[in-house]
């Protein structure tokens, strides 16, 4: 997992109107499934109206969850990214920071 300036997650999506949040989603998607949590599926899912995008980000969250043991669990994940967004993917980076700190 990479570390990533979650101020810069926020700003570069707003700024792209959100396609960059799109490739922050799927490179860390790449990066959690390589940590060995939650099998995260391909974001080609997104494709499915409303049924394929729920069920992506659930698993994104339960994959979240696995890989910060438990200090951002997967309901609540799943409600940063879906109701707050670019905050939410904010938010999940700098949890995704502070579990590699506490590894190293």
């Amino acid at each position: 997992m990479k570390q990533r300036s979650p101020i810069a997650v926020f700003i570069f999506s707003f700024i792209t109107c959100g396609l960059y949040s799109w490739y922050w989603l799927v490179k860390t998607k790449n990066e959690l499934n390589e940590q060995g949590v939650e099998h995260i599926p391909t974001a080609w899912i997104w494709l499915i109206p409303v049924v394929g995008g729920i069920w992506w980000f659930w698993k994104y969250s339960v994959g979240v969850n696995q890989f910060t043991k438990g200090k951002l669990s997967a309901p609540v994940t799943f409600l940063l990214i879906w109701l707050l967004t670019l905050i939410g993917y904010a938010i999940v980076q700098d949890t995704f920071n502070r579990q590699l700190s506490e590894k190293a």
